[in-house]
């Protein structure tokens, strides 16, 4: 071998080398060694041995490529035994080389790598001494490496501190507490974490059994309020159990996983644009997967026709996708599972609470007559809720507590509870939590007011940014994504938003969306009045001129990007729901939910919670 591959072996293999300047290792290569250096080592004349390099010789003080050098050398030596040295070897004089003192050229033992379990002639190298000796991994480097890649192509996260005040929603004090800003990207979709019913019940299960839970569910983390909410769960979406995890993440995770492995040969139909707690969930469970474009159903129906209908499979997908806010076509899929035999598993973490008559989400909400008459819990066949195998939620958003669940038939929840690590080995959630879960479901069940007032105020703020020409991607759901194509500029926008307005709305950059697609994420709830959404559209409009960012008629020039300035027809194809119906509560609905809520509370008139009004909502509520 050449001495320039040796040097490049070496180098992968030596950390020392690997610091050495390239002309220093030539030159090392190029030299070779004195018997003071190494007084053993034989040249080219000896049997069974080569002339060996100074960049060689320091190889084999190494202690990690070191002992594999000796041990080709005691080979070498062993074969060669019983061999006269020829007069003409310069070190003929020399004593005799042992096994463990000699020193090979072989520069392919040099390239095994690590702490290979080779042993020489002497035993292998003792722990002691390899700790002793060899340079210890840079870790902190690497640290440091992958943060400064994440500041260099502006995906580097930055969290704000932010305060939300239960008593001033939707508004929050920053690092300094009197500096008061407007949230407008909470997931809190509906304010139900400052709702006195909710709060209330927390308070009372505090004071009656504590903050924590005591262990695992195996371990004294089981209680009545567990399987209370758990029952409250399996109700709200007619399924005949659900399983409480103490995040959504988790849930998703857990049952994708565990199911999956337990299914010979399982097959996974993954959306493109499913979340991450479902994609690690796929990559957990070790099962063949296929990613199918976004709501593409001739996509994912060629997929699934590549395999039997007897082979276990299961299509994975969500009813509202955060980041775009376009909503999967549950129907249609179902329909193609049904086909093909493969089960459903819908994520409506971003719908329950939101969608439905009863806050069930997006596949209620598509039966919203018939889940209006149907009694509560009980099962209405052929409706697209009752279609769908697996339902996942959270209890962080739209509830305004946390946790997540998982709803399906009861021999599939109790498998997932006797099999899933991420259930079994994690504490379960506090009594406080459990209590406020159960008290948010309940209310929300019956409540027509915060979806409605949700609703109205999201379709007033896409009219008026659609008016100022701020580009939103369009959808049929409650979020309000604003396209800006780039990230360190989508991180400037939502910055001078905060600083200049008083209004806070985080970026949202890759790996959350694609690199190009990076926007403001806006999330309308009911506290938002007219005054706080007019300053909020004159804000942005503020900052768009500042950083001279693309408007609606900018990106239509350029050819549209994820649904803006695209025709209708073609982002129809992607953002789901019925073709040709803006929103998923339709005008009919939302009408009805308006009076039906002013029948519920005896005519009062339905009006944010606004922080100058907020103490007379909460005694109305209460009343």
């Amino acid at each position: 071998m050449d001495a320039t591959k040796a040097m490049s072996i070496l180098n992968r293999a030596c950390p020392y080398l690997a610091r050495t300047g390239l002309s220093a290792l030539e030159g090392m290569a190029a030299r070779g060694v004195s018997t003071s250096a190494v007084d053993q080592a034989r040249c080219g004349v000896c049997p069974g041995h080569t002339g060996q390099s100074a960049l060689l010789a320091k190889a084999s003080e190494c202690p990690v490529v070191g002992p594999s050098i000796r041990a080709k050398d005691a080979a070498a030596a062993a074969a060669a035994s019983g061999m006269a040295i020829p007069a003409s070897c310069p070190y003929a004089g020399c004593k005799t080389t042992t096994a463990s003192e000699g020193v090979s050229a072989s520069a392919s033992a040099a390239g095994i790598s690590g702490r290979a379990a080779v042993e020489t002639a002497a035993g292998p190298a003792s722990p002691s001494s390899l700790s002793s000796q060899e340079t210890a991994f840079d870790y902190e480097g690497l640290y440091q490496s992958k943060l400064a890649k994440k500041h260099a192509d502006k995906s580097y996260r930055y969290f704000n501190n932010i305060n939300r005040l239960a008593m001033r929603y939707p508004q929050a004090h920053t690092a300094n507490a009197s500096n008061i800003v407007t949230v407008w990207c909470s997931n809190d979709y509906l304010g139900q974490s400052k709702n006195p019913v909710v709060t209330n019940a927390m308070k009372t299960a505090l004071d009656t059994y504590g903050a924590g839970a005591g262990g695992t569910r195996n371990i004294a983390g089981n209680s009545a309020l567990h399987l209370r909410l758990e029952a409250e769960l399996a109700r709200l979406h007619r399924k005949e159990a659900a399983l409480v995890f103490s995040s959504c993440f988790v849930a998703n995770d857990a049952t994708i996983s565990t199911l999956c492995s337990a299914l010979p040969d399982c097959v996974i139909f993954s959306d493109k644009m499913n979340h991450a707690s479902m994609i690690q969930g796929i990559r957990n469970s070790r099962a063949r997967k296929h990613v199918f474009d976004h709501n593409n159903l001739e996509h994912l129906e060629q997929l699934l026709a590549q395999y039997p209908r007897s082979t276990p499979k299961m299509i994975a997908f969500e009813s509202v996708y955060s980041m775009s806010g376009t909503v999967g076509r549950i129907p249609e899929i179902c329909a193609l599972a049904r086909k093909y035999g493969a089960i459903t598993f819908l994520d409506e973490v971003h719908a329950v609470g939101m969608y439905g008559p009863h806050g069930a989400g997006v596949a209620e909400h598509y039966d919203y007559e018939a889940s209006l008459r149907a009694a509560p819990g009980e099962r209405i066949p052929g409706s697209v809720l009752d279609q769908v195998d697996i339902v996942t939620g959270t209890l962080g958003k739209a509830f305004g507590i946390v946790g997540g669940y998982i709803a399906a038939s009861s021999s599939l929840v109790d498998m997932v509870r006797s099999y899933a690590p991420g259930f079994i080995f994690t504490t379960s959630l506090p009594p406080p939590i459990n209590a406020g879960a159960v008290a948010s479901i309940q209310y929300l069940y019956s409540s027509q007011r915060e979806r409605f007032l949700q609703q109205t105020h999201m379709r007033e703020l896409k009219t008026d940014l659609a008016a100022a020409g701020i580009p939103v991607v369009p959808n049929p759901s409650h979020i309000v994504p604003v396209l800006v194509g780039d990230a360190e500029r989508a991180k400037m926008a939502s910055d001078m938003l905060l600083a200049e307005h008083n209004i806070y709305v985080q970026s949202i950059n890759y790996p959350t969306v694609p690199v190009g697609e990076e926007r403001l994420r806006i999330t309308p709830s009911p506290g938002h009045d007219n005054f706080m959404r007019a300053r909020l559209v004159s804000a942005l409009d503020s900052v768009w001129n500042k950083l001279g960012l693309r408007r609606t008629a900018d990106w239509v020039r350029e050819g549209g990007r994820c649904g803006v300035g695209e025709s209708r027809s073609n982002s129809e194809l992607h953002v789901g729901w019925k073709r040709g119906v803006e929103y998923v509560w339709e005008d009919h609905q939302l009408k009805q939910a308006h009076d039906a809520e002013l029948a519920r509370k005896g005519g009062v008139p339905i009006k944010p919670a606004i922080p100058e009004t907020v103490q007379q909502v909460i005694a109305a509520t209460v009343a």
